[in-house]
């Protein structure tokens, strides 16, 4: 089959077209014939610094859409045929080749009225964005929620959800999108190249502060969620913790760190299981046009070494899907 291949731990330019044997699912896995797979910033990190469990030549991409080809033992809930899509386990084998293998219970189904490019640009970012709003910070039609990052994939679907809820959603953006993350709900966008953030959203809010913080930028954006976190208020971080100490929780608010696909390397099955429930529950809401999944590009499997040198920028809108069929 053909593959975009990694050698040996390096550069997202290294990446290149090869060939390799088409993998067989084992016990309570399936084959999957790659329809789309998108690309997301933990790809070109994972390039970067590897992984023990690999097997050399290495094959990256974690969000996965397509059809069952072939099923395992033990993995009887899905037929040859089924439409599915998933997240798959950093420490294997990934997407961008025209199979992959994933285990039957992390595995979602794609509605027919949802495309396979629609459903490969859910898991990574939208379910991390789903599992901090939903299940960590139980955001609320009351909340004001700043949600960093808004016009990117975790940014972009937590606004999203967000509004759905009826939540009041700030959030921080280069000036050039803020009419793109404004048509995903947000109420405010706040150019954080040229405004003191932290002075706006106080002012925002009538120096109240927010309910709810979904950190998605870095160690620094985090620090500054912290100063604008009303009593009682939440943080989930997905891209490094604030500083914590005593006086960060003086005012009673709770700090969650989302690793959202960190279930496929645990023993807990029920956490695994879940990853299908979310993306159930998430591509429900694509299905029902409550959620755009933000497709911006839409590339080739030889694009995709360009495709994710344009992620390391920082400064891509939306998701970018290789489409493989």
């Amino acid at each position: 089959m053909k593959a975009l291949l990694l050698d040996a731990v390096g550069p997202v330019s290294s990446l290149y077209v090869g060939e390799l044997p088409v993998p067989e699912p084992g016990a309570g896995e399936i084959q999957v014939k790659v329809h789309a797979v998108s690309l997301n910033p933990v790809d070109y990190k994972l390039a970067g610094r590897g992984n023990e469990n690999w097997k050399w030549p290495h094959v990256l991409g974690l969000d996965v859409a397509g059809v069952v080809d072939s099923v395992g033992a033990g993995a009887d809930q899905w037929n040859v045929g089924d439409r599915v899509f998933y997240h798959g386990d950093l420490s294997k084998a990934g997407g961008f080749a025209e199979y992959a293998i994933t285990t039957a219970h992390t595995t979602a189904r794609i509605p027919d009225s949802v495309s396979f490019a629609e459903a490969a640009a859910i898991p990574c970012a939208g379910l991390t964005a789903y599992e901090a709003v939903v299940r960590r910070l139980n955001v609320q039609s009351d909340h004001i929620v700043w949600m960093q990052g808004g016009a990117g994939g975790v940014g972009g679907f937590g606004v999203q959800i967000c509004a759905n809820f009826g939540a009041m959603v700030i959030t921080t953006a280069s000036e050039r999108n803020h009419e793109f993350v404004k048509s995903l709900g947000a109420a405010y966008a706040i150019d954080y190249g040229s405004e003191d953030v932290v002075a706006r959203i106080m002012e925002i809010t009538n120096g109240r502060g927010v309910d709810r913080v979904l950190a998605a930028v870095d160690e620094t954006t985090a620090d500054q969620g912290i100063e604008v976190l009303a009593f009682r208020g939440g943080l989930a971080t997905v891209a490094g913790l604030p500083q914590l100490a005593e006086s960060t929780f003086d005012n009673a608010r709770s700090i969650h760190r989302v690793a959202y696909g960190g279930a496929h390397t645990s023993t807990n099955r029920e956490a695994q299981v879940d990853l299908a429930l979310m993306a159930e529950e998430m591509i429900g809401l694509v299905a029902e046009k409550k959620i755009d999944p933000m497709i911006e590009q839409v590339i080739g499997l030889d694009d995709i070494p360009e495709g994710l040198a344009q992620l390391e920028t920082r400064h891509v809108r939306g998701k970018i899907v290789a489409e493989l069929v």
